[in-house]
């Protein structure tokens, strides 16, 4: 268990160097850092505790959640009776349900069977249960009411949460922010971290917007005032601008081309008014449809439709068959940026409002940091004192390896790019003490070895062989509990479960084959006749 190669004994030396180089970043100001290759420019990041930044807590409309569902039914109602012949009157929303009264009594029950097919199983770990997503009866007077159920209502809005979590994430992300901490929180809310982020007005106004986009035909056949007046078609609505000097627009309600089929958007500029546009692309889908209607409609006007808002309504001078076109329309450069931002992380399910929000100062992060590095210090200069003064020359070897430890659990957060919170710090100091207790647990076998009357040599190389299996056992399990935390808990306690996991690595790394290391080449250069500890 003494004897190491070259090559092995070179391996082991090489990767403690380079995992704790990459630590160094961390040493030198942002500035300097940025002037190094790519590579090298990988830092820790702290946390919002720790440098302050945006606190945002988003609730999701529940009400438009149910009202998009219930919109859907109703549309895909109409869309059986019409496909069965089956004449109706009145099919509105109506009382948290879809209303429709069946023309003739004769076709009341074929109409409860054919929307009764509507209804289908949930999904996942409830679709043993016999639950459906949708309750058809009758009413009375030849009315026929589908109501969405409760299990079918809870496990949108659960899909509608995740949904609005990727999307907030992409969000975020385009702004160029650095490990944000976005996250549910109960039934209906998303918990919104941004560090270093100091004013969270752009955030807010960013993930304000719904962005749903849609390309729709503009409405000539009647003018706005018309249609303002209460004359507008029925497949037809008007629609307000979104710049307040432009006029209100009536609108189809048809969907030409819905936003999910966009594949880019980029700000740029117009070369010819130099004016901010944003730049779009379609995928093989929205090419297709959106070449159709722009060729069906040459001459006529199209509007570009963002959160029921006409931000631009061009004439279709030309097919547009190549999928791709630009929005242009009183932009800003910002405005411009946002957008092309918001069309790239897509469309939110359902409205997002902000209630409550936090700005946390970096008065209070310096504050926590400067009481987090007390703690380490204290805590670390009692360890080593502890290990110099119990083991002697085997102490000064157990702390070198902690040190080193130490190094490397901050080199490999750094290649991670991890954030680093107060809970973090908390694990890094708990794994310092894990370091140690495997030192001791080598040294007290060593100990006994000698006891038991083996000479220096063998009794070390005894205590590091029958320590093993100790130390494997205690560090796996503690392993096992970080991994636990790590994908059921949620925010800094994810930040403890990861340096916690990364420290217990490293500890079974270093006390076990770095400090073996250390002992080897003092046995090779001292031939101890008997052993300091």
């Amino acid at each position: 268990m003494l004897y190491f190669t070259r090559w092995k004994a070179l391996a082991i030396v090489i990767t403690a160097l380079v995992v704790c180089l990459c630590a160094v970043p961390n040493f030198f100001p942002e500035a300097t850092v940025k002037s190094w290759p790519a590579w090298a420019q990988r830092r820790l990041v702290l946390g919002l505790d720790l440098q302050g930044g945006s606190y945002l807590l988003l609730e999701v409309d529940a009400n438009s959640v149910k009202k998009d569902r219930l919109d859907a039914v109703r549309d895909e109602a109409r869309k059986v009776l019409r496909e069965a012949r089956i004449g109706y009157t009145g099919l509105n929303v109506r009382n948290d349900a879809v209303e429709v009264r069946i023309s003739k009594d004769t076709d009341v029950a074929t109409a409860l069977s054919k929307l009764r097919d509507m209804s289908q199983p949930l999904g996942g770990l409830m679709g043993g249960t016999g639950q459906r997503d949708l309750e058809v009866s009758e009413a009375g007077s030849s009315v026929i009411r589908i109501a969405v159920t409760q299990p079918a209502m809870l496990d949108r809005m659960r899909k509608t949460i995740e949904q609005s979590i990727q999307i907030v994430e992409r969000r975020v992300n385009e702004l160029g922010t650095v490990e944000p901490i976005i996250q549910r929180q109960g039934t209906d809310r998303i918990l919104v971290q941004v560090p270093g982020l100091q004013d969270p007005t752009r955030l807010k106004e960013i993930l304000g917007k719904t962005a749903k986009m849609e390309f729709r035909m503009v409405d000539t056949s009647v003018s706005p005032d018309q249609a303002q007046a209460g004359r507008a078609p029925a497949d037809s609505e008007l629609l307000q601008s979104a710049t307040k000097t432009d006029s209100p627009q009536v609108v189809k309600k048809q969907i030409l081309v819905s936003g999910g089929d966009l594949t880019d958007a980029q700000p740029g500029f117009d070369q010819r008014s130099g004016e901010p546009i944003v730049s779009f692309k379609f995928n093989t889908a929205g090419a297709r449809k959106f070449a159709q209607a722009t060729t069906e409609n040459v001459g006529l006007p199209f509007a570009i439709v963002l959160d029921n808002k006409v931000i631009s309504a061009p004439v279709i001078r030309e097919p547009i068959t190549g999928g791709q076109g630009q929005i242009s329309g009183s932009f800003t450069v910002q405005s411009a940026n946002d957008l092309a931002i918001l069309l790239r992380a897509g469309a939110l399910p359902a409205p997002l409002t902000v209630v409550e929000e936090r700005t946390v100062g970096p008065g209070l992060g310096q504050d926590s940091i400067e009481k987090g590095e007390l703690a380490a210090y204290v805590g670390s200069i009692l360890v080593i004192v502890f290990m110099l003064v119990t083991y002697r020359l085997f102490g000064v070897f157990a702390n070198i390896a902690v040190t080193i430890n130490v190094a490397m659990i901050f080199g490999i957060l750094s290649l991670l790019n991890a954030t680093l919170t107060l809970p973090g710090i908390a694990g890094i100091v708990l794994t310092v003490g894990i370091a140690v207790d495997s030192n001791v647990l080598i040294y007290e076998r060593i100990r006994e070895e000698l006891r038991g009357g083996r000479s220096p040599i063998s009794a070390i190389d005894a205590g590091f062989t029958r320590a093993l299996a100790t130390i494997l056992d205690s560090n796996i399990t503690t392993f096992i509990a970080a991994a636990v935390l790590f994908y059921i808990g949620t925010g800094p306690v994810r930040g403890f479960a990861v340096t916690l996991g990364i420290g217990i690595i490293t500890t079974v790394f270093t006390a076990f084959t770095l400090t073996r290391l250390i002992v080897a080449w003092w046995v090779q250069w001292k031939r101890p006749k008997s052993v300091p500890i």
